[in-house]
C-alpha cells in the first residue's frame, strides 16, 4: 500500500462494514492519510479487533437494514466529530447459493434488506450533515453482479444491480452541490463475504476472470480511496469497475 500523506487531513469517514473486508482495509488507509473513521458493523469480535488494528476508530454496533438504528448512529457520528465528509457502503452479505425456484423467501428479503435497503438507509442518513458543508464523497460497493447476474446467486445480484441504479439516482440529485456519489463493481476478491459461499461457487467465479486470479482487497480499497478524496472531482453517478477483465462494459 502506498501511503498518500494527509490526503484525508481534516477528512471524517463513516464506513458501513468496516469491521472486515474492504471497509477495514479503507479505513486503515484513511486513518494513515489523516482522516478520521466512524465503524459501522453488526459483528462484535470484528468491531473489538478493528478498533485494535485502527487507532481512534469511533464504533457503532448496528444492523444496517434498520433505518432507525442507521439515523441514530449518523447523528452520533455527526455529534462526535462535527462533520460527515465520507460515506463507504461496503457492508453487505452473499444469501445462499440456489436457483430462484429453490431460493428461501426470507433469506431473500435479508439479502435485499442488507445489501440494498442498507445502502439507501445509509444515504439517506448521512447525505444531510454532507450537505451542511456543502462537500461529500459517498463510495457504494456493488458487484459485477449486478451487472452481469450470478447464476445461483439471483438475490445478491439483484440488490447490486439495485445498488447502481441507486448510485446513478443520488449522483445525478447531488451533481449541482459538492457531493460526489460513485459505486464499485468489483469482481470476486478475497474478503471474509467468500466465507459464505460453497468453493464451487468462488471456483465458478475465478474461472470468469481473464487474469485468472482474485482480487485483493488492497487493490479495491486503493480505488475506493481514490473516490472518497478530493481528487475525484468529476466523476459523479459513475460505475468503476475493478474486475481483472471480466466486465466488458
Amino acid at each position: 500500500m502506498t501511503i498518500n500523506p494527509g490526503r484525508f487531513q481534516r477528512r471524517t469517514a463513516v464506513i458501513t462494514g468496516g469491521a472486515s473486508g474492504v471497509g477495514r482495509e479503507a479505513a486503515m488507509r484513511i486513518v494513515a492519510e489523516g482522516g478520521r473513521v466512524c465503524l459501522w458493523d453488526w459483528d462484535d469480535k470484528a468491531l473489538d479487533a478493528a478498533a485494535k488494528a485502527i487507532p481512534g476508530a469511533e464504533l457503532a454496533r448496528l444492523d444496517v437494514a434498520d433505518a432507525d438504528e442507521v439515523a441514530r448512529a449518523a447523528e452520533r457520528a455527526f455529534a462526535a466529530f462535527g462533520r460527515i465528509d465520507i460515506l463507504i457502503a461496503s457492508a453487505g452479505i452473499t444469501g445462499p447459493t440456489a436457483t430462484v425456484w429453490e431460493y428461501p423467501p426470507q433469506q431473500w428479503r435479508r439479502v435485499i434488506d442488507v445489501d440494498l435497503h442498507g445502502t439507501f438507509n445509509s444515504c439517506r442518513a448521512v447525505v444531510p450533515y454532507m450537505l451542511k458543508h456543502d462537500y461529500g464523497r459517498i463510495v457504494n460497493i456493488a458487484s459485477v453482479a449486478g451487472k452481469e447476474g450470478n447464476p445461483n446467486a439471483s438475490a445478491y445480484s439483484a440488490a447490486k444491480a439495485a445498488v447502481i441504479g441507486l448510485t446513478k439516482s443520488l449522483g445525478k440529485e447531488l451533481a449541482q452541490t459538492g457531493v460526489r456519489v460513485n459505486c464499485v463493481t468489483p469482481a470476486t476478491f478475497k474478503s471474509p463475504i467468500l466465507a459464505q459461499l460453497p468453493q464451487s461457487q468462488i471456483d465458478y467465479m475465478r474461472s470468469k476472470i481473464p487474469m485468472g486470479r482474485l482480487g485483493e482487497v488492497e487493490e479495491v480499497a486503493a480505488l475506493v480511496c481514490w473516490l472518497a478524496s478530493e481528487e475525484c472531482s468529476f466523476s459523479t453517478a459513475a460505475t468503476f469497475d475493478i474486475s481483472g477483465g471480466r466486465t466488458t462494459y
